[in-house]
């Protein structure tokens, strides 16, 4: 396997999901205690960007040996690693798991910071990573699988940082992370409503294959109004001076969100979708949480 392969598998373009989880959960971390860890915070981006490289190698690793993706069925071979690649599948099986090892190594580092807390967490997200790709039925090929990704992502692993940067368990916290929750599970929505062809000849019951691609895109434009107004809504409850923000929030974000409501969403128009929707997560994640430092400056001003 070559550098660039292994890049490809790890597919840094879904990143910025997970980095958008810890970075919120630093913000909010900082302005709990008006303090941060550096140290702790670069572990927690460390950690978020290895688990999401794993779960992308394993999801091409299993699609790939169950025969869900062939070369008909991709759009260019920049996705595909395992179909255009020539090296053996075991090898993006063994990176993978080489990503993990690395995430909980690190982790041991926040174990010891903060205690067995992040320890239980942990071990509840690896075996949703094992139950996400592999086993009989993944949940990647439920109607689930947006669900379940939000929440680990967006929910669990925020409020997982959260604790680490703070030692104190805020339920709160869980609340403030719903356009984190609506943002990822949208990340996995627009690639399934991209593929519901694909998926429905290699057996998937995502969500998008259920409602069909008229109902899913009526759901998607509803759930992107419902991102950016969540965190409208957040802002001005939690934060009020950092409502400030929200107008250069809907100035920037409006041409992606657009964008990716006026997409097809189907097999052609999936890189297109994909990119939009991932730097749609950066954008809003960024200024939801340059909402929560002005209010926090505002406030010692």
């Amino acid at each position: 396997m070559t550098c660039r392969e292994a890049v490809m598998l790890a597919a840094p373009h879904t990143w910025p999901a997970s980095i958008m989880s810890v970075l919120l959960a630093a913000v909010l971390a900082y302005e709990a205690q008006d303090s941060l860890s550096v140290s702790l915070t670069a572990a927690l981006l460390a950690i978020a960007i290895l688990t999401q490289a794993a779960v992308n190698a394993l999801n091409d690793y299993f699609d790939y040996v169950k025969g869900s993706d062939t070369a008909a069925d991709n759009v260019e071979a920049s996705d595909s690693a395992l179909v255009y690649g020539s090296f053996p599948a075991k090898e993006a099986l063994y990176l993978a798991c080489g990503f993990m090892a690395a995430a909980f190594a690190l982790g041991i580092y926040c174990i010891v910071c903060a205690g067995w807390i992040p320890l239980a967490i942990a071990m509840g997200g690896a075996v949703v990573i094992a139950l996400y790709s592999g086993g009989a039925t993944p949940i990647s090929y439920l109607p689930i699988g947006e669900a379940v990704s939000g929440l680990v992502m967006g929910a669990a692993l925020p409020f997982a940082s959260f604790y680490v940067l703070t030692r104190s368990l805020q339920p709160l916290v869980l609340v403030q992370c719903i356009p984190l929750v609506i943002g990822i599970a949208l990340i996995m929505m627009t690639n399934n409503t991209c593929d519901i062809e694909k998926d429905e000849r290699s057996g998937r019951k995502t969500l998008p294959v259920l409602l069909g691609r008229r109902r899913a895109r009526a759901i998607y434009r509803a759930l992107v109004a419902l991102w950016m107004l969540s965190i409208a809504a957040i802002v001005t409850i939690w934060w009020t001076p950092g409502a400030i923000v929200v107008p250069f929030m809907v100035l920037a974000a409006s041409p992606l969100l657009q964008k990716l409501c006026t997409l097809p969403l189907d097999s052609p128009s999936r890189i297109a979708a994909m990119g939009a929707i991932c730097n749609a997560n950066v954008v809003l994640g960024a200024f939801y949480a340059a909402a929560v430092l002005a209010s926090s400056m505002a406030l010692t001003l």
